[in-house]
């Protein structure tokens, strides 16, 4: 039978307000436009002629023009809070739907930091892909340290512990930062013999912030040391970090699953191998809220029982459930 005009009417229209809702959630998740439109996939005109055609609609300004940041209106704020409630229904409702014992269907959508995600991350998802066609993985990645807190995501590949405590999260691989430098570096300016050594060293800054120096840690959760370095190049890319050390240019703190094949190969040497360095394992982060879908969690199996194979670290790590942080 088919559908009267006004039925039809009220469909197009009830499409066309969620993926508002959708469209706003980014823009309010967003630091800038310019931000929304390069996660949106379109330019920041056409962002802007959507936003402003939203905020016509409802007849109400949402974010406030001229800031050089984005910054929400009262009633911006308010349509923001609603809109992500209204989207976890949504969400909740297709897993319902969708997650009924067959085959795995539906979306994920992960975020990994550039170098990881590069090397590691997207070939196993791309495996993942291959192996449950009615899946679509959506992959997200960044120069920048994660921003777990935004929650831009159904999995978030984080190193080290994140700094949002109410996430969910699994253990996917060991691993720890470690200090190197090249052969040819250490033969003109000498080992280093203790930490404090490292003050009077070029020590390459693996920038994630506007500082000019950096903290590197050392020793463990009881006996915690550190030590602040600097040097004559920085970077936010771990990839020019580790370069410019192989060039032979200076120290550098990076993880161990990056620096793993240079050491092995002696283009790079473990410094200080006396001194313990803090973990910073790798982990897959999820939204605390008691249903992880089928599709989510297979994804993570597969990203645990891979990933430390791939690393070339110890054998995977032991599959275990999800779980929120440890307290202790």
């Amino acid at each position: 039978m088919e559908s009267s005009p006004r039925s039809g009417r009220s469909w197009s229209k009830s499409r066309s307000a969620v993926d508002d809702l959708q469209f706003f959630h980014v823009v309010a998740s967003s630091e800038t436009l310019t931000a929304a439109s390069r996660e949106l996939g379109c330019s920041l005109p056409v962002v802007s002629k959507r936003l402003s055609a939203l905020e016509r609609r409802l007849d109400v300004r949402l974010v406030q023009r001229g800031a050089r940041r984005l910054v929400l209106t009262s009633e911006g704020e308010l349509y923001a809070t609603r809109v992500e409630a209204i989207l976890d229904q949504v969400r909740e409702l297709e897993d319902t739907i969708t997650d009924t014992g067959g085959g795995l269907r539906g979306s994920v959508a992960v975020e990994a930091t550039l170098g990881l995600g590069r090397a590691h991350i997207a070939p196993l998802l791309g495996e993942f892909a291959a192996a449950h066609p009615d899946v679509h993985v959506r992959m997200q990645t960044s120069a920048l340290p994660l921003r777990p807190h935004q929650r831009e995501f159904d999995v978030a590949v984080h190193v080290g512990m994140p700094p949002d405590s109410s996430l969910r999260m699994r253990r996917l691989a060991r691993n720890r930062r470690v200090p190197c430098a090249a052969p040819s570096y250490l033969a003109e300016h000498g080992t280093p013999a203790g930490i404090e050594d490292l003050a009077h060293h070029n020590c390459i800054v693996l920038r994630e912030n506007e500082s000019d120096f950096a903290v590197w840690r050392f020793g463990d959760a009881d006996r915690p040391r550190h030590v602040r370095v600097q040097g004559s190049l920085s970077s936010n890319d771990g990839d020019v970090v580790t370069g410019w050390a192989l060039e032979g240019r200076g120290v550098i703190m990076r993880s161990e699953w990056h620096v793993r094949p240079h050491l092995e190969r002696g283009e790079l040497v473990r410094i200080l191998p006396h001194v313990s360095t803090p973990a910073a394992d790798i982990y897959a982060l999820l939204e605390e809220d008691g249903h992880v879908p089928r599709r989510v969690s297979a994804l993570v199996d597969h990203l645990a029982a891979r990933l430390p194979l791939r690393l070339g670290m110890e054998s995977a790590v032991r599959p275990v459930g999800l779980h929120p942080p440890a307290t202790g």
